[in-house]
């Protein structure tokens, strides 16, 4: 089966890459001559117009669109759409919002286009491990294009699957994030208390090796987080700021809009928020405030 892609950053890259081992024709496009050029040197074809892009496949058409979230893909959407025709298909396997998605394929429909959304997980082990992948659209443009998932999946009938229409794809993608912000919190917080029980002593990169196997807290982000322990066990020359795609601040607010609570996941996102902020102003306040009520002392930073 043959698929043009477009956005060849590392995870694109890697998508082509696994396509072509497994026997499709692919041909990418990027603004990034350099990217083109190193997805060619895969085997996949190359572009360097959306226009030769379009022109070296075959109909009906799937192209699949790596490119960030938000106004991007509508950009990207917007360039592409006069050189679609009837029953050709756009994929968006990139993090996008999932009523962004709901209305991109509504007005696609109007013009007899498919849209399919394809929440994409596995980053840069998706080479290698497969990539899972949560899908939305109609069944039967998803029934068609089952080769191209099959392939990138870690197994032809595992870890891939169209969950809903239009939407639900980028939908269970972001709970699945908001999910990975919350263990992610936990392991962090959990070994942090180790590493403050200073009379014991204890090993953190030994802990985590002990539950890696047998513990019911084992898991392929406790091996990742066990990966970077063994670089650098002390995390030296890191600095203590955690970015956010966006994925986890949608699903807290989706909490909200149905009224489901998320104490982890919110509080997840929260600390997030604390890392980014270099000067806290709440904590400042909140040591004037005792000072204020209590005459507590105020450590002051040195002019």
């Amino acid at each position: 089966m043959e698929l043009g892609m477009i956005g060849l950053g590392k995870m694109g890259g890697f998508m082509v890459e696994r396509l072509v081992r497994g026997g499709h024709r692919v041909v990418g496009f990027d603004r990034d001559a350099a990217a083109v050029q190193r997805v060619a040197e895969k085997g996949a074809g190359g572009a360097d117009s959306l226009e030769k892009l379009m022109s070296q496949l075959k109909a009906p058409r799937a192209i699949w669109l790596m490119v960030p979230s938000g106004a991007p893909v509508d950009q990207t959407i917007d360039l592409l759409t006069p050189h679609l025709a009837p029953g050709d298909t756009i994929i968006d396997g990139g993090n996008s919002y999932y009523k962004d998605s709901v209305r991109r394929a509504a007005a696609l429909a109007q013009k007899k286009l498919n849209f399919v959304d394809c929440g994409t997980s596995g980053g840069v082990w998706g080479l290698t491990e497969g990539y899972s992948m949560m899908i939305g659209g109609d069944v039967d443009v998803v029934n068609r294009l089952a080769p191209i998932f099959q392939t990138l999946a870690p197994e032809a009938d595992k870890g891939w699957g169209r969950v809903g229409p239009a939407g639900a794809g980028h939908f269970v993608k972001m709970v699945h994030n908001g999910i990975e912000y919350g263990i992610m919190q936990a392991y962090s917080e959990g070994l942090d208390l180790l590493r403050h029980k200073n009379d014991f002593g204890l090993d953190l990169l030994q802990v985590s090796k002990i539950w890696q196997v047998g513990s019911v807290i084992r898991s392929w982000l406790l091996d990742l987080t066990v990966n970077a322990l063994s670089r650098n066990p002390a995390l030296e020359g890191i600095e203590a700021y955690v970015t956010d795609s966006g994925e986890g601040r949608w699903t807290v607010i989706e909490g909200v809009e149905l009224g489901v609570p998320l104490p982890v996941i919110s509080g997840a996102l929260d600390a997030r928020f604390r890392s980014q902020d270099p000067e806290p102003f709440a904590n400042k306040l909140l040591a004037m405030m005792r000072h204020e009520f209590g005459g507590h002392a105020v450590k002051t930073t040195a002019k």
